[in-house]
């Protein structure tokens, strides 16, 4: 695409903001990005962005609604700046969860998003490992759905043991499963759940022998945590020698890290899209996403393919 290529940040994730702009070889974009004393966010941005092709690195994490409220007006103060193209750069889309109605009366607020960031002005969204595929077609821009996959399974391969079984921890994660399970090879298991109320997790069972072998748990997210221990637990009574966790996203929510560390999980590993808690874990081995984000960004800027990526 013509015109420069720019990148600017909101306050999510600055420690992510900041490995993205080395590896991109170019300097954060200059902006006030704050409050005003009334609550509300400001955002003004302090150099020309006229003609320029800008990204904006903003996770919707904690707090989530503040942080898709500073993206929005980042969107729309870069477009009144006449940038020729701005693409929302969010590797954790917040509300992903809410893809769908459960019951009667509730919002699909996945969906409300994307509306939002498009009004706002939105002309491309590139996203890391989303919840629910489907919340590629709640926009009308393009979608760059990038997967962590690769970089997990890169990270983990140095130390995958003679025996393996990649475990997905629901119905909805074998693809991704199968995918990692792909990359280091070994055996698959999927365990059944389900969700009797908000953020509660009920296992069912299992198919897949982990008798006696590595059991790797392969997921998008850790939220809670509950997910992962009740699974951990299941493994365990099967016979697992050892349990192992990949997963893209750490929100660590609650006491989930406390929950980790006293658990049968020997090791987690997890990308940097969203910033880590201030107490963590030594199970914990972060995996950064600043390369994947940068090639697919300069892959966006000039016009490559990014599925070639994920080959």
């Amino acid at each position: 695409m013509d015109g420069r290529l720019q990148l600017f940040a909101g306050n999510a994730h600055p420690a992510l903001a900041e490995s993205l702009s080395q590896e991109l070889e170019i300097p954060l974009g200059r902006a006030i990005v704050d409050q005003w004393k009334n609550g509300e966010s400001r955002v003004k941005l302090d150099e020309n962005v006229r003609g320029s092709d800008v990204f904006i690195l903003q996770p919707t994490c904690d707090p989530v609604n503040h942080h898709i409220m500073e993206l929005l007006l980042m969107i729309d103060a870069l477009h009144r700046a006449s940038a020729s193209r701005v693409t929302a750069v969010v590797p954790y889309y917040g509300y992903a969860k809410q893809e769908k109605k459960t019951s009667g009366r509730e919002p699909i607020s996945a969906k409300l998003v994307a509306n939002l960031l498009t009004v706002a002005g939105a002309d491309r969204m590139l996203a890391v490992d989303l919840h629910a595929a489907a919340i590629e077609g709640f926009f009308d821009i393009p979608v760059d759905h990038l997967r962590a996959t690769p970089l997990l399974a890169n990270a983990f391969r140095d130390r995958i043991p003679d025996e393996v079984v990649v475990v997905s921890p629901d119905a909805g994660g074998v693809a991704r499963a199968e995918d990692f399970r792909r990359r280091i090879g070994g055996s698959l298991a999927i365990i059944s759940k389900q969700h009797p109320a908000p953020d509660a997790t009920e296992t069912l069972e299992m198919v897949g022998d982990v008798d006696g072998k590595t059991a790797v748990i392969v997921d998008d997210m850790i939220s809670t945590g509950g997910t992962l221990i009740q699974a951990a637990n299941l493994l365990k009574e099967r016979g697992a020698s050892a349990i192992q966790v990949a997963a893209t996203h750490g929100i660590f929510a609650g006491d989930a890290i406390q929950l980790i560390e006293a658990s049968a999980i020997d090791r987690v590993y997890v990308t940097n899209t969203v910033p880590l808690p201030a107490t963590t874990t030594s199970k914990l081995e972060v995996v950064s996403v600043a390369p994947l984000l940068a090639e697919a960004i300069t892959r966006t800027h000039k016009g490559l393919s990014i599925s070639a990526l994920f080959t």
